[in-house]
């Protein structure tokens, strides 16, 4: 299979509502239309986590960030210019103020965790998708994160609606992301290096 008809599966599962498991610019993820509560929630119950936890958001580009945060700070433009170097971690960013996403997937304080990827297959997905995508690990809560294919529970594929073939035969070491919060008064605060 092509990564193009690989995308092309995923986005049409995704677009009738349905999960799927995929490559990230991280480790393995769990996705679904970040704007649809009941696919949200089918995420929350394939990861056994408690959906006062909230999820992240993957999209391929500024544009697409902008029509989920009210206002985007200065300081996270700043912190995106320098992550766009190929060498830079992927870095996910806490904002307050999101709109136009499943209310399930909404931090009590009106944050969303968004991320836009540089990598190739995930990049490509949410652009094809054009919507925010949720990224969650691909791991049963509590349990260590699915660095590559071969590390994900089989309960959890059992449950997902497509699993992307693209990066099935990697073993290398991936690692999750950095989360930084940035607050509308400037704050800035590191969750996770």
């Amino acid at each position: 299979m092509t990564q193009q008809q690989d995308i092309k599966n995923a986005v049409e599962i995704l677009r009738k509502g349905g999960v799927i498991l995929y490559p990230t610019d991280t480790v393995w993820g769990i996705g679904c239309d970040a704007t649809n509560a009941d696919a949200v929630k089918r995420v929350y119950q394939i990861k056994q986590r408690d959906d006062s936890k909230a999820l992240i958001c993957l999209v391929d580009s500024d544009a697409r960030l902008q029509r989920y945060v009210r206002n985007v700070p200065d300081v996270a433009w700043q912190l995106i210019d320098s992550l766009n170097d190929a060498e830079a971690k992927p870095t996910t960013l806490i904002l307050d103020g999101a709109i136009n996403l499943a209310e399930n997937l909404i931090a009590e304080d009106g944050s969303i965790g968004i991320r836009i990827t540089q990598e190739a297959f995930s990049k490509e997905l949410c652009f094809r998708f054009q919507k925010a995508l949720v990224s969650t690990s691909a791991n049963i809560s509590g349990e260590p994160a699915a660095q590559n294919y071969c590390d994900i529970d089989p309960r959890i594929i059992e449950q997902v609606d497509y699993v992307c073939w693209t990066r099935r035969q990697e073993h290398k070491p991936h690692q999750p992301s950095s989360i930084i919060k940035l607050e509308q008064d400037g704050g800035v605060k590191i969750i996770r290096k």
